[in-house]
Parts: C-alpha cells; structure tokens; sequence
C-alpha cells in the first residue's frame, strides 16, 4: 500500500521479471537524465518583454539565416520557451534546444528512481503467469565512465565552436542559445553546399539536419514540422513573459524535392509526414512454456482497437529500444525521442503489446511510450515529440476508428486496476506535467466549451502555464516539485483549499488520506477529463468523484473547468448502489469449453443512487484468450453482458449496463 510519509513511485514501463546482472541493467539505467532543476536564482532579473524576440531578429542578421527559418526551428524544439535553463529529458538547452547530455547527466544527484513494488502485473491477464516486473536496485542516473552521447546530444558544444561563446552562456542565456542555434543552421546549410539564401524554401535541408538525424532524408520528418509551423505562423507568451511572433509564409513549398518527404521504414504503420523506424520487438520462447514479449493477433478482425494509450518512459531512447528486444521484457507498440519526434514501432498493431497492466485494455489498445519522466518538472517535452505524436493518433485513430477524447486517448494513469489487489500499483505516467490541453489542440479537438456556465457536466480545463498546484515527490523521497505548469487540479472534501483531500479507498484500504504526492492519483483530475457536477457554492465546483463529493477551485475570473453537454449514468431504479469494474469481461455462460473462466471481479467502489458519472462508451463483455506462443489455440469470447465505460476518479472503470440507466445530455 503507498504511503503518506513515503512518496510512491510508480512501476516503469516494463521492468525485467527476472534480476539481471548489474552491468546490463546499469548500461541502460545510465542513460537516465536527471530529475533536478537546474534554473537561475529567484532573484535573476527576467529579461524585459520583447528581448527575446530582438535577438532573433539579431542571430538571423549575424548568421544569414532567415528569421522565419530560426523562429519556426526553435518554436518545434522549445516553444521558444527558456525553462529558466534547466535541460530537457535529452539534455537539450534554452529556446534552440541546444543538446548537452553530459552536463545534464553530470548534473544528476542520485535521485530516487522509479522502480516497480512488484505488484502489477504488466500482462494483466490471469490465465498465464503474471508478468511482473522486479524490484530491486534501480541503477545509476549518472553515465558510466565510457559512455559517450550521439553527435544529436552534443550540439551545444559544437555551437560554442561555431560562435565563440562558452558553453555555460550558451545554457543560461537566451541570446546566445539563440545565436547559438542560428550557427548551426547556418553551418548545416553550408554542409550542404548551399548559399545563405534569404528565401526558407532554401533551407529545408539545413533544418533536417538540425534535427540530428544524420542525414536530411532521415530529418525530413522534423524539418515537415517546422515548415508546417512557418506557413501557419505562431504567437505566444514563453515561460519567461516574452511576447514572440512568427509571421505566417504562406507561399512556401510542402517539401524540397531534393529530399523525399517523410522517412519511414518499410513495413511501418506510420503517418507519411513523420519520420518511423522499424526497431521491433521479441517475439520468441524461453523457458517452458513461456514467452515474451507480446501476442500475435489479427485486430481488428480478431477484436476492435478502442483505446490508444500515452505513457512516458521514465528512461531514455537508447535504453527503450535496447530493452524492447528482450523477450523477458514487456512490450509498447511505438517509442517516441524527444529530441526531434523520431519515432521507432515496436510490435504490429494488429499485435497485442504488454503496456497497460490490464488485459482488457491492452487486448483492445495500442500503446506509445515518450521520452520524459513524470517526477521531472523541468526535464521538458519538446514540441517535435508533442506534434509526432499527435500526428501518430490522428492516424491511428482514423486507421481504427477511436474518438478522439480523453475517455478513448487515455493517459497509462486512467488505465484501471483489473481486480482490488492491483489497483494500488498501477502506473501514474504520464503525470501531471503533460500538456494535455496543447496535446489535443494538435490533434485538432481542443478543450472548448458546448454548455453554459451553470452546466450539469464540466471538462477540466485549467490554463497549463498559471495553473501550478504544490507537488511533492520529486528528485529525493519527500523533495517538493519544481512549480511548474499542470493540466491537474487538486480535489476536496468541502469548497476549501484548506479542507482535507478526498479519499481513495482503493489506493489506500485504510482509509488514509490522499496526498500532494505527484504519483498520488487519489484527489485528481485532470484536464479533458469530464464529470458531473453534484454542486457548485462560490467559486468552488463539486465533481461525483470516486462515490463521493469532490470539490475543486473554479472561480468564474479564471475558471479551471468548462461547461460540457454528455451523457451521465446513474444506478437504475430501485438499487441504491452498483459495483465498478476494472474490465469488461463476459458472463460465465459465454466461455466454450477449454476456455477458463475468468471472473468478473468488482472493484472496492460503488456508484450510489443519486450520483452521475459521465458515459463514455458502451461495450460487449470480451475477453481475449491467449496464453500460447502458438496462435491456434487463441479465442475471443464474447458475451452478451454489456457494459458502459465510466469517468468515476481519475480512472476510468466499467459498469454493467443491466445495473445503470443512462441519462442524455442536457
């Protein structure tokens, strides 16, 4: 059970069921960046609005490249945010995101990292041995003695070649991270042969190569990106209150013809604007009768995709891709890098990969993995990754027909428990840093109000930048999080921020309290999510939360939250309270012979008379049987059981149609 005093950690992605030996696991923990903040005392002078913006203007006249090209380069990188100097989970830099894996590693003080109490089981099916990852030593966060990073994490000291500047200017100020940035590009460029052209179209092989990915073809992807960002132009307010406009170029090519748009392997389920690599996964025996580290299916014919799921990896490229070969591992469909949006398939996915740590979930889900780490505030996501990986759901969802919401695109956190047992070690990436709000602004359905203020249902909808609640659990056990934007809000027993949080009693059986802890999901919701209202006193909004009432800060000035018309279920007439389960599963009656019955196990939750949770979908009860290497003895049972997906906490559960009545939206 996670307790108060000692903050939880999460499983990761994937830990070995068996101990290794030190060496290889310390190879890839190694490649771990640090989880500390690494930004100016808080009483640096923050530059005057607009500065930022001059010294674009001032690196593109020094370095003869355009503005558009230099703005649009470091908005896909940072946003052209500063995150007050602290490197990214690769290592990157400033507004040009420049890459200095040793310095950040070096930076690294030991900090506790996420390892599994090995109480989930990543497979998350009972007719087979659990898959469970094992605890034990987590590794090391610094490199080891011989490790040397890609040239794509060292730019920053090439850029300090280029420009004269020391490299530890180059960290901490944005001027000359800039400058920094348009030397690069500007070499890149004469690599290529090509003039210092005042016309973008000319620069569209420069900029793949600013990716890293050695060669522009292989760059290509990003430089798609980028370009995509010039034509439509940008404006925002960066992290640090600078006011930064790139004006729209409409006219501009959609590629250089001299390099072929899109680099992705044959074979590859990938949108053709992004690069993919084929990086796949084993799929092979060890053991008697076991194996690893996914099973062959044939969805959608075998059964429906219905979920994709978004995970971080609490780790790194190199060591994702390193691990995913391992049949003794678990297994993801897709990794992302967050340096330039790479993305690398895994598993098929007509393939059911072991991501989820449910069953039900991974047999009707594809599953991504992204660079970052959950606890590290400050360790950023970068735009590339972001619009990689809202271009990689677009397609996917189109391929397979998942509404694009929250209550189908669910985070690994929303994943729930199967039975009692597992709900208190399911995993909690990606968080409460992910940027839920711009995530489905790429994906094209933003967060917008369709109901007026005093609606029955509400989407959580804070503002990422401003919304910044007290976290705790990052870097050292107990050590307070760097404040930071949030797409979560924190949740109450009464319309007070001094009230005691609500409870989870799945979480904590004991009826303890939830805390600020950043793995803790007990008194959170977070932003896309949707849930009815049970009452609303000031500025305060009550959400049906977990069987209770929730209370949460949703002043009309600033409001967190906006109106939403969707369905809610309610117990049907005559019941005073319906069980809530982890997973769809059939009725007995439906499993043939030769099949073992799995049980429809209730989770220790109940939906009162009275309340409402918002509906997401209705399903049959199903369940995949797969237990074999050989895929002969595989079936799907189906039964005529329904069920309907609910918003009931942070996750979503299940009840069983024939309990519930389903009201329609107002």
């Amino acid at each position: 059970m996670r307790e108060s005093v000692r903050e939880p950690v999460p499983p990761r992605p994937g830990f070995r069921r068996r101990a290794l030996g030190s060496g290889v696991f310390v190879a890839s923990a190694a490649l771990l960046l640090p989880l500390v903040s690494a930004g100016p005392s808080a009483t640096a002078e923050r530059p005057r609005p607009g500065s930022l913006q001059r010294e674009f203007a001032a690196a593109s006249a020094r370095y003869g490249v355009p503005q558009s090209v230099l703005l649009g380069v470091s908005y896909l990188q940072s946003r052209w945010d500063t995150h007050d100097g602290a490197p990214s989970v690769t290592g990157g830099y400033g507004p040009m995101h420049l890459t200095d894996a040793e310095a950040a590693l070096a930076r690294a003080a030991g900090p506790e990292q996420h390892h599994s109490d090995g109480s989930e089981d990543a497979r998350g099916d009972s007719s087979r041995p659990a898959v469970r990852p094992v605890p034990g030593a987590a590794g090391s966060a610094r490199p080891p003695e011989n490790f040397e990073p890609p040239a794509r994490l060292r730019t920053l000291h090439r850029a300090a070649a280029l420009t004269g500047l020391a490299p530890e200017e180059l960290r901490r100020s944005p001027g000359a991270n800039v400058r920094g940035g348009a030397a690069l590009l500007a070499a890149a460029q004469r690599e290529l042969g090509k003039p210092l052209s005042a016309d973008p179209a000319d620069w569209y092989g420069a900029v793949a190569l600013f990716s890293g990915a050695g060669d522009p073809s292989a760059g290509s992807g990003y430089a798609n990106e980028v370009y995509e960002v010039i034509r439509a132009g940008e404006r925002r307010t960066t992290d640090s209150g600078q006011r930064v406009v790139l004006r729209a170029v409409p006219g501009l090519p959609r590629t250089d013809r001299t390099v072929r748009p899109g680099a992705r392997a044959a074979g590859t389920e990938c949108p053709a604007t992004v690069s993919c690599q084929w990086a796949p996964a084993a799929y092979e025996r060890f053991g008697e009768g076991d194996y690893g580290n996914h099973d062959l299916a044939d969805r959608p014919r075998s059964q429906s995709v219905d979920y994709i799921v978004i995970h971080d990896v609490e780790g790194y490229w190199d060591g994702a891709l390193s691990l995913i070969k391992d049949p003794e591992y678990v297994s993801w469909h897709y990794t992302l890098r967050s340096s330039d949006g790479q993305i690398a398939q895994h598993v098929r996915t007509k393939d059911v990969a072991w991501h989820a740590g449910n069953w039900y979930i991974n047999s009707t889900s594809v599953g991504l993995e992204h660079e970052g780490f959950l606890a590290a505030p400050d360790a950023w996501y970068t735009e590339a990754m972001y619009r990689a990986s809202a271009r990689l759901v677009v397609y996917l969802a189109e391929k397979y027909g998942v509404p694009l919401d929250r209550q189908h695109i669910l985070g690994h956190d929303t994943v729930p428990g199967t039975t009692t047992a597992t709900v208190p070690g399911m995993h909690t990436d990606p968080g409460p840093y992910w940027d839920w709000a711009h995530y489905f602004e790429l994906l094209g359905r933003p967060f917008a109000p369709d109901a007026g203020a005093d609606a029955r249902v509400v989407t959580i909808r804070p503002d990422y930048a401003s919304n910044q609640p007290v976290y705790t659990g990052c870097g050292t056990t107990g050590q307070l999080c760097a404040a930071h934007g949030s797409g979560a809000v924190r949740l109450h027993t009464a319309p007070d921020a001094n009230a005691p949080l609500v409870k989870d009693i799945g979480l904590r059986p004991g009826g303890d309290e939830s805390t600020t802890g950043v793995n803790d999901l007990g008194a959170r919701a977070t932003t896309g999510q949707r849930y009815a209202v049970a009452g609303r006193e000031g500025d305060w909004t009550a959400l049906w939360y977990l069987g209770q009432k929730a209370w949460f800060h949703n002043p009309a000035a600033r409001p967190t939250a906006v109106g939403t018309r969707a369905a809610v279920l309610t117990p049907r007439a005559g019941l005073t309270e319906i069980p809530v389960y982890g997973r769809a599963y059939p009725e007995a009656a439906a499993y043939p012979a030769g099949v073992p019955v799995q049980t429809v196990s209730a989770l220790p939750y109940k939906v009162l008379a009275g309340q409402r949770y918002t509906v997401g979908r209705q399903v049959p009860g199903e369940y995949f049987y797969a237990p074999t290497f050989e895929t002969s003895g595989h079936r799907m049972v189906r039964g005529t059981e329904a069920y309907y997906e609910i918003q009931y906490g942070h996750r979503i559960a299940f009840v069983k149609a024939s309990d519930a009545e389903v009201r329609p939206a107002d």
